[in-house]
């Protein structure tokens, strides 16, 4: 179970925080029990979802609770000053989902009462997914877009409507009439938590990758367990996804106290290997990674910083730097008539020992070495 740490509260006060996770606990997200496209992040924990699994942690929601509130005021405004659609659900025999925004093309549109039709009518019909992204790893989202699960769950919202429509419930059955409708593209629309930054990417809207995102979703439900399906994040304390499940303690059920979950990911010495070999590739990768960017440092010491394609060339440090005046501080101590700190010198003893070739004792110090891992060639059985 993930916990925040928070001051108590004076005189007794109840925290806002309870009533925000009441208020999230009885939204129609957290109630509903059929599988939705937002959950598919990992193939395990939809399978959890599938079968019914009664929830084993409860995660801190702070962060996600603030993202739903902004999200839903952004919506809502836009709702109101561009006649968006928003928040429509989406559902077939297999998915759920609510789409954060569709806008439709002015064809789609016309085919609607006067008084439901948007404002302005898009080029084409847009499935669109507004997320929150803290200031943390914005860099990354700018660079690098929407992640595959985020890309998947846009992608069944996309083909809900297009092979099905709009759900038929209360408040939309007038778009329910249109049936299903040509999706064209797709949308993301990321906003900073920290800034209010806003960054948008869009692709067309591809049938293939539609089709794989069905696929995906089919594996899941085909699976007699969900011990079958694979876990697609890297479990506890490596992976913040993970650490913030509802299933954690389901999914890594025998993790070892005090030790790494992921213990249990090796059975026998054919796990060793493969996972030694993955390693053994992972730091070759790795020390190429770094020439290279040692090399581009080089190149680049003698330019200016400044806008360069797609990034910023920024400079750091280079200052002097301040370091304590021992002999001025000597002369201020004997000054103040204070006595001057004869500490030992811990390191200087050694050194001077050990250069007179004396033995330095040594006593234990009641603390564990760090536990590093070392990994070379296997050694012959000669």
């Amino acid at each position: 179970m993930t916990t925040t740490a928070t001051r108590p509260l004076p005189g007794g006060s109840v925290s806002i925080w309870e009533a925000a996770h009441a208020a999230d606990a009885r939204r129609p997200r957290s109630l509903q029990t059929q599988l939705g496209a937002s959950d598919t992040i990992c193939m395990r924990r939809a399978g959890y979802i599938l079968a019914g699994t009664v929830a084993t942690n409860q995660p801190d929601k702070k962060a996600a609770i603030l993202g739903t509130y902004i999200h839903t005021g952004l919506l809502e405004d836009a709702r109101r000053e561009y006649g968006w659609l928003v928040e429509r659900t989406v559902q077939d025999e297999t998915i759920r989902g609510h789409i954060d925004v569709v806008q439709l093309d002015a064809a789609t549109a016309g085919r609607l009462p006067k008084r439901h039709r948007p404002r302005v009518a898009a080029e084409v019909l847009t499935v669109e997914d507004t997320k929150t992204k803290s200031g943390r790893i914005w860099d990354r989202v700018v660079r690098f877009g929407p992640t595959a699960a985020e890309m998947r769950q846009v992608l069944l919202y996309a083909s809900v409507l297009s092979t099905v429509g709009f759900a038929d419930i209360p408040g939309q059955r007038y778009l329910h009439r249109l049936g299903p409708v040509a999706v064209a593209r797709i949308r993301f629309r990321f906003v900073n938590r920290d800034t209010g930054e806003e960054f948008v990417e869009e692709f067309p809207f591809d049938p293939w990758l539609a089709a794989e995102a069905r696929w995906w979703v089919e594996r899941a439900i085909e699976a007699q367990t969900p011990e079958e399906l694979r876990r697609d994040h890297d479990g506890p304390g490596l992976s913040t996804i993970c650490d913030n499940c509802a299933f954690l303690s389901a999914c890594w059920p025998d993790a070892p106290t005090g030790g790494p979950a992921q213990t249990l990911l090796i059975s026998d010495d054919e796990d060793r290997a493969r996972a030694l070999d993955r390693y053994v590739r992972a730091r070759e990768r790795g020390r190429e990674a770094e020439q290279v960017k040692k090399l581009v440092r080089a190149m680049v010491d003698a330019s200016p910083e400044g806008n360069y394609g797609a990034n910023h060339l920024g400079w750091e440090g280079g200052n002097e730097k301040d370091e304590a005046d021992v002999e001025a501080m000597v002369g201020a101590f004997e000054d103040a008539d204070l006595p001057v700190p004869m500490v030992p010198d811990q390191e200087a003893m050694v050194r001077i020992m050990r250069r007179a070739g004396m033995t330095v004792p040594m006593r234990k110090a009641g603390k564990k070495s760090a536990r590093s891992i070392k990994v070379s060639t296997a050694r012959s059985a000669a």
